[in-house]
């Protein structure tokens, strides 16, 4: 996982909120679907 996507995803989860976690989820799926 990227550096920029776990520090996004840290800052997420320290805010709580669960929107911008999903999001950010949905950017790693498909992220990881690219590379394969």
């Amino acid at each position: 996982m990227p550096n920029w996507l776990q520090l996004q995803l840290q800052r997420a989860f320290a805010n709580k909120n669960k929107r911008q976690v999903v999001t950010l989820n949905q950017c790693w799926y498909y992220y990881k679907l690219d590379i394969e």
